[in-house]
């Protein structure tokens, strides 16, 4: 199926890995121009070549989303870079205890998790809305549907983007564009990875034993692929998904429980 956005330009928030960068992947072949954000400038270049096709325009942008000048420099350039799809993504705060989160954290975390990806993308929609189309898609958590344990302070927060994005597509919608986020079930990733560590020293076993129990535990017995999960992104991208807007898909082999 085509997916009919050659020639857009997507902007990917955290795409130097994991799946940011498969979104971008997936994108570019697609024939969509992309810009990269991250922290290292490094890690960017190997992004880059292994994003760029002979039918795409592949950018960096090293940014610290934590950073408040570095973001604000950011927002300051998107309305003159035609953004036509926006890709927020952030990674989680680390595992715990939710009762042992003190107002700090709560604050730093509710900056970067929340804050920077809605400026980012409504810095978006001035371009947006004078060509009538435009898509917003948040990579978000399965936590917000089904509660992971130790991962608390992820599923409260996460709840706030996906509770704008409903709001927003309804105040977006007869502007031709639309916001969905996606929410990915055990997908394999570092951070996946990092989650099976915590929980293993929980448990007093080993991080391959954690792996092996989440797996029996879907019902396609196994982790997602990265690209997996980004067909989705690329997929609710397209114009062939131009009826769908403020909506949670999940990619998760079934993996989620409630209705």
């Amino acid at each position: 199926m085509d997916l009919d956005i050659s020639g857009r330009r997507a902007l990917i928030m955290g795409s130097s890995q994991g799946l940011g960068l498969a979104s971008a992947q997936a994108l570019a072949c697609e024939g969509v121009d992309v810009i990269l954000t991250g922290r290292s400038t490094a890690r960017l270049e190997q992004a880059r070549q292994s994003v760029q096709t002979t039918r795409t325009q592949v950018d960096i942008h090293t940014v610290d989303f934590s950073d408040p000048t570095q973001v604000e420099t950011l927002l300051g350039l998107i309305p003159t870079l035609g953004i036509d799809i926006v890709i927020t993504n952030c990674g989680g705060p680390p595992a715990g205890d939710i009762s042992a989160v003190d107002a700090q954290a709560w604050r730093a975390k509710f900056e970067t998790m929340v804050n920077v990806p809605i400026q980012i993308a409504q810095a978006a929609l001035t371009h947006m809305r004078q060509q009538t189309w435009g898509r917003i898609i948040n990579i978000a958590s399965s936590s917000v549907v089904q509660l992971i344990p130790q991962l608390g302070l992820s599923s409260a927060l996460r709840m706030s983007v996906i509770g704008w994005a409903k709001a927003l597509s309804m105040e977006v919608a007869a502007d031709g564009i639309t916001v969905n986020s996606v929410i990915p079930g055990r997908i394999h990733t570092r951070r996946v990875d990092q989650i099976d560590r915590v929980t293993a020293i929980s448990r007093g076993c080993t991080p391959q034993d954690v792996a092996a129990a989440s797996q029996q535990a879907i019902p396609m017995q196994r982790y997602g692929r990265a690209d997996e999960f980004a067909d989705a992104v690329a997929f609710l991208a397209s114009r062939r998904a131009s009826y769908i807007t403020g909506s949670t898909l999940r990619v998760d082999g079934g993996l989620i429980q409630t209705m």
